[in-house]
C-alpha cells in the first residue's frame, strides 16, 4: 500500500468499545504502541472489526500536535503518547519532527519552525504527540 500520509502504525485490534452511533478502536502495534481512533458504526461492520483483527492506524502529520515539558491543562484529545524527539527535516517555514515512541514506532509532526524554537526541540527533547481519535482512518488488509 503506497499512501501520502506519514503514520502508519500496524497492528492488530485490541480493544472495541461499541456505541449506537460511535466505536472506539485501540489498535497496538507488536511493540506495544497503542492508537485509539473513533469511527461510525458502519464502518465497525464494513471493515469487519474485532478484537485480534489486523488492522493500520494512519494519521496524518498536520493532525499531530507535540507538547513539550510540563502541561498547564489537560487536554481532551485521546491519543497523548510520550515519546522522544528522534530526528527533523527542516523546511522553509515548517518542519517535520520525528517522534520515537516506547514501542519501537516513529511517528511525525508538522509544526512550524517558530514552533520547535519555541518549545526547545532537539534530538533527545522529550515530547507528548497528542492528537483526537476522530483524526485516525483505520484500514484493514482487504
Amino acid at each position: 500500500m503506497t499512501i501520502s500520509a506519514r503514520n502508519v502504525f500496524q497492528g492488530k485490534v485490541t480493544a472495541l468499545k461499541e456505541g449506537p452511533i460511535h466505536a472506539e478502536v485501540e489498535i497496538s502495534t507488536a511493540g506495544g504502541d497503542t492508537i485509539v481512533a473513533t469511527v461510525t458504526d458502519a464502518s465497525v461492520r464494513s471493515l469487519g472489526l474485532a478484537v485480534g483483527r489486523d488492522a493500520v492506524a494512519v494519521v496524518k502529520a498536520p493532525w499531530i500536535t507535540l507538547l513539550a515539558g510540563t502541561p498547564e491543562y489537560r487536554f481532551s484529545a485521546r491519543n497523548q503518547i510520550k515519546g522522544e524527539v528522534s530526528g527533523f527535516v527542516r523546511g522553509g517555514a515548517i518542519s517535520e519532527v520525528r517522534v520515537a515512541l516506547p514501542g519501537g514506532c516513529t511517528l511525525s509532526s508538522l509544526i512550524t519552525n517558530d514552533a520547535v524554537a519555541d518549545l526547545g526541540l532537539q534530538e533527545g527533547t522529550p515530547v507528548v504527540a497528542m492528537f483526537k481519535a476522530s483524526h485516525v482512518v483505520v484500514g484493514v488488509p482487504a
